[in-house]
């Protein structure tokens, strides 16, 4: 006999809760309550569930804060946030940390018991035994739920010739994914041709992806093939897409449409059977509604959407990218393997590292070559700014703690009209002297600026003793 479905719903409104409750039970499945994140997090720790709502405001939190330890549980659940406040910002963060809908309240009992069903099937058909792919070898590192949604992806991408579009910043490693969808699909044993359409020369990008004939146009000494023909039976991968031209957005789109092409100069048309992939690290969306790039052509590119998670979002696949890029670099280098310091490890977890898993390793292929004969990797070793920045971010946080510990201390909080009063008097200390600074003194104009009466100005200078 299966095993009935389990469902969570962590909300601090009872309604709800019931109300989700009595929807499971509708349609076969069990279902569990907790009514803060604590209670959550012990629920999902303690037993395996397919699905969990999350409520965003919690009296102990934000939910989206803990949609990772969610997901990393046994069951890997899948996560559906629920909230009466909605807020773009939070639909953009709560997807890019792993959850797999967000859905505003109120919701009806039709709508919810269909997203239900649609969440559990797709749960199942994520879980089913997969043919093992070693994507290490390509360099994708990571176990992270974000990572682990874009590698489910793209293992659906192997079996078929649909475009592909890969989002993310720079650094996030967009080339590797597109590698390796060519390195695992039919077209393997075919050529990957890279496009760099940000250093494609206007005047020559027609010649450099159609090609041309001899004598087409001043300097074609000889006949060439573009790129798209070079990608024949293989892949081409159209790098930071956003860049192409629009005056040739309209000539690939046709390519695409009917796998032909006139080459400048010729007058017959060329065939080229190919696969695209595309990768940005822009907004595509916001260009089209700019008219900068065709929404046409936007639709062919994005059969399937992988966007990849920034290196900041994804903490948790650090200690294995350094290990195996430690690895790599040691044996490109001949070099001994070395030890990792608990406070080097310290420094690349807290960093923020704009310039994501590219920059992880520069900065550990940099620390290698510094750290030389040494056996173990120390703070010291890495680049400075690194190093730089870490400290000054911990130093700037313990001050704030400090200040916090000034104005409260360790006895029971002021009243609300102390702390405000002081923040205010704080506040007009520094205007006042600012507005002297800027009118140089000349009483009649700060009066003019700040809209005092020349009484009241003075007596606010008097009172903070401004002179």
């Amino acid at each position: 006999m299966e095993e009935r479905k389990r469902i969570l719903v962590i909300d601090d409104d009872k309604l709800v809760c019931s109300s989700i409750a009595n929807v499971s039970r509708t349609l076969g499945y069990n279902s569990a309550q907790a009514f803060t994140l604590e209670e959550g997090l012990d629920a999902v720790r303690a037993d395996p569930y397919d699905i969990v709502f999350l409520d965003v405001r919690m009296p102990d939190g934000n939910g989206i804060d803990i949609i990772p330890q969610i997901c990393r549980n046994t069951g890997s659940p899948e996560v559906i946030v629920i909230t009466a406040y909605g807020d773009p910002d939070s639909v953009d963060l709560a997807l890019s940390r792993g959850a797999w809908d967000y859905i505003e309240k109120p919701f009806s009992k039709t709508d919810l018991a269909q997203l239900l069903k649609d969440a559990v099937l797709y749960h199942e058909s994520s879980t089913l035994p997969q043919t093992a792919l070693d994507f290490e070898k390509e360099g994708i590192i990571g176990h992270s739920p974000g990572m682990k949604k874009c590698l489910t992806l793209l293992s659906k991408t192997l079996s078929n010739d649909a475009s592909v579009l890969i989002s993310g910043e720079t650094g996030t490693g967009k080339e590797l994914f597109a590698r390796a969808i060519h390195n695992h699909s039919l077209r393997a044993g075919n050529d990957f041709v890279v496009v760099d359409c940000a250093a494609l020369p206007p005047n020559l990008v027609e010649s450099i992806l159609f090609g041309h004939e001899k004598g087409s146009y001043t300097g074609a000494d000889r006949a060439q093939h573009g790129l798209v023909t070079q990608a024949h039976k293989g892949t081409l991968f159209l790098d930071e897409v956003g860049e192409l031209p629009l005056s040739i957005q309209k000539k690939f789109l046709r390519v695409l449409q009917e796998g032909k092409f006139r080459p400048i100069g010729k007058s017959s048309e060329v065939e080229s059977d190919f696969r695209v992939i595309s990768a940005t690290n822009r907004d595509l969306e916001d260009l089209v509604q700019n008219k900068r790039f065709r929404k046409d052509l936007l639709f062919r590119l994005r059969s399937i959407t992988i966007d990849l998670p920034p290196l900041r979002d994804r903490i948790d696949d650090i200690p294995d990218l350094t290990n195996h890029y430690l690895k790599r670099h040691s044996k490109k280098y001949g070099m001994k393997p070395k030890r990792v310091s608990a406070a080097f490890r310290d420094i690349l977890l807290q960093y923020s590292w704009p310039g994501n898993v590219r920059e992880l390793i520069h900065a550990l292929e940099s620390a290698m070559a510094v750290a030389h004969d040494s056996p173990i990797l120390v703070p010291k070793h890495l680049p400075y700014h690194i190093h730089v920045q870490v400290k000054r971010n911990a130093a700037a946080k313990k001050q704030s703690q400090h200040e916090n510990h000034r104005i409260f201390g360790d006895a029971s909080l002021p009243s609300l009209k102390d702390v405000r009063e002081e923040a205010v008097s704080e506040i007009e200390e520094q205007y006042l002297k600012e507005l002297l600074r800027q009118t140089k003194s000349d009483i009649k104009g700060a009066c003019k600026v700040s809209g005092l009466s020349r009484s009241r100005l003075y007596a606010l200078l008097k009172k903070y003793e401004i002179s």
